[in-house]
C-alpha cells in the first residue's frame, strides 16, 4: 500500500503523533510519500526507519499511484488536502491534530486503528459533494472548486455590499448584508452555521445559502437543490471585495459574474465503522450533554 501525507505544519505539540504515524507505516510495510513543504519542517524533528519519497504537487502526487492520502491536522488541512487530490478518487483519511475536526473525524489517539483499519480494509468511503466556480473573468486558476463553500464578502471595515442572487437565472432576492455564503452539506457545518445556517446530512443533495449579518432581520437561510445554477452580481461604495473557496481567497470587483453550480466530480472520505455523521455532530455540538451533572 501507499500513502501520500499532507500537512500544513508541524507544531510541537504535534511531533509524538507524527512520530507514530511514521513509526505504524514502518511496522506496517507502507510506503510513505511526504509533501515536501511538510518533510522540510519535520525532517529534523522526525525518526524516520524506512526510506522517504517526496512529492510536490497534484501531478507528483498522482504519479506515484497512492492508495490513500493521509492529512495530519484539522479540517482546513483536509481542505487543503482536496485541491491535492482533485478528479482522481483517491480517497483522503483525516487524523484530527487540530480543534473542533468534523472533517477529520478520526482522534490522534486512534492512529493504530486507523492504519488497521486501512490493511484490512475495514472503513466506509463517503462521497461529498463540492461546489463549482464559474466567473467572466479568471478565478482561482486551474482549481475552481469547493468543498466546504464559496463566499463573498465585503473588504476590512467598508459598508454593507449589495449580493444579488439567481437560481437558474430567475430572480431570487438582493442581500444587504457583509457577505453571503454558500455552502455544500460537508460546509453546512462551518461558517453556514456561525451565521446561522442549518446543519445538513451529507448525502442530502441540497446548497444552503447563508446571509452574513443581513440588514434586513427578515432574510434567513434557505435550503436549494444542488442541481440548481446559482449567479450572482455585486454591489457596493467600492468596487474591491472577497471571493473565497474555502480556505482560498481572491479579490473581485463589480465586474466579476459569478456562477455557482454543483462540481462534475466528488470528493471520497474514509471514515471508521465506528463513526458516522450522527455521531459527529452529537460529539463535536456537544448534544444531549448536560453538565450540570
Amino acid at each position: 500500500m501507499h500513502i501520500a501525507i499532507y500537512s500544513r505544519t508541524l507544531k510541537p505539540k504535534d511531533i509524538p503523533y507524527a512520530q507514530e504515524v511514521f513509526d505504524t507505516m514502518h511496522r506496517s510495510g507502507v510506503q510513505p510519500y511526504v509533501h515536501g513543504a511538510y518533510f522540510e519542517q519535520i525532517k529534523d524533528h522526525i525518526n524516520f526507519k524506512s526510506p522517504i519519497d517526496v512529492y510536490e504537487d497534484n501531478e507528483d502526487l498522482l504519479r506515484q499511484k497512492v492508495d490513500v492520502v493521509l492529512s495530519l491536522g484539522g479540517d482546513g488541512t483536509i481542505l487543503d488536502t482536496v485541491t491535492l487530490v482533485r478528479d482522481s478518487g483517491v480517497p483522503i483519511m483525516g487524523i484530527n491534530l487540530g480543534r473542533l475536526g468534523f472533517l477529520s473525524s478520526i482522534g490522534k489517539e486512534q492512529i493504530p486503528e486507523a492504519f488497521q483499519a486501512l490493511e484490512q480494509n475495514a472503513y466506509m468511503i463517503e462521497r461529498r459533494s463540492l461546489l463549482h466556480l464559474d466567473s467572466n473573468l479568471p478565478l482561482f486558476s486551474d482549481a475552481p472548486y469547493a468543498l466546504n463553500d464559496f463566499t463573498i464578502l465585503k473588504r476590512d471595515t467598508s459598508s454593507m455590499i449589495t449580493v444579488h442572487a439567481y437560481i437558474n437565472g430567475e430572480y431570487l432576492n438582493s442581500y444587504w448584508a457583509d457577505g453571503i455564503i454558500m455552502a455544500t452539506p460537508t460546509g453546512s457545518t462551518g461558517y453556514s452555521l456561525s451565521c446561522g445556517g442549518p446543519i445538513i446530512f451529507p448525502d442530502s443533495g441540497n446548497f444552503v445559502i447563508t446571509p452574513v449579518a443581513p440588514h434586513n432581520l427578515t432574510v434567513r437561510p434557505i435550503v436549494i437543490s444542488d442541481d440548481t445554477v446559482v449567479s450572482f452580481e455585486i454591489e457596493g461604495r467600492v468596487d474591491s471585495f472577497l471571493c473565497t473557496l474555502d480556505s482560498r481567497v481572491e479579490a473581485i470587483t463589480t465586474r466579476h459574474q459569478i456562477a455557482i453550480r454543483r462540481e462534475d466530480f466528488t470528493v471520497n472520505l474514509i471514515r471508521l465503522h465506528d463513526r458516522n455523521f450522527m455521531s459527529t455532530i452529537r460529539e463535536k455540538l456537544s448534544w444531549g450533554l448536560d453538565r450540570r451533572n
